[in-house]
């Protein structure tokens, strides 16, 4: 019986399973780099990518503060509740692939600091900094300034009267 099953013609299963069997064979293997390995693969969340861009970003002389004003706002209620930790990821946005992650940062600059110089900082440190503690490769580091946060911003307004605060 056996030497007839031989001379049968191969199903179609049989047929695919044989020629899925020769692409895998043909296929390339893994291609191996810091991340992915012959032993294993290394997964990194894009939370992590983010706190690193952050306290990157925030090394740079001449950045003031992190996101817009309403991201600045809610960290600083969130900072000021019991326990609160201060929040190193707001206004960093990441996109990441296996390999790559793009990053988009918003600042907010001191008054006098040159926003080109700033921004090529922020991007060298960045850049720096993930590749570096990640192994992702940065493809980009968008900045987006905000606001510029001027001295007399400082300055807290007189307490006491409150016309003068709707003024």
């Amino acid at each position: 019986m056996s030497e007839t099953t031989k001379n049968l013609p191969a199903t179609g299963e049989e047929r695919r399973q044989a020629d899925g069997a020769v692409a895998r064979a043909e296929t390339e293997p893994k291609q191996l780099d810091e991340l992915h390995t012959e032993f294993g693969d290394t997964t990194i969340a894009e939370a992590v990518v983010q706190k690193i861009a952050g306290i990157a970003a925030r090394e740079v002389p001449g950045v003031y503060a992190m996101g817009n004003i309403a991201r600045r706002t809610l960290n600083n209620l969130t900072q000021r509740i019991p326990g609160g930790q201060p929040n190193v990821t707001g206004g960093v946005a990441v996109q990441k692939g296996e390999r790559e992650t793009a990053i988009d940062v918003s600042i907010v600059v001191e008054y006098g600091a040159q926003i080109v110089e700033v921004s090529q900082e922020i991007r060298e440190n960045v850049i720096r900094a993930v590749e570096t503690g990640t192994g992702l490769k940065v493809v980009s580091v968008d900045v987006d300034v905000t606001d510029v946060h001027l001295p007399e911003d400082d300055a807290e307004p007189a307490k006491g009267s409150g016309d003068d605060e709707l003024a």
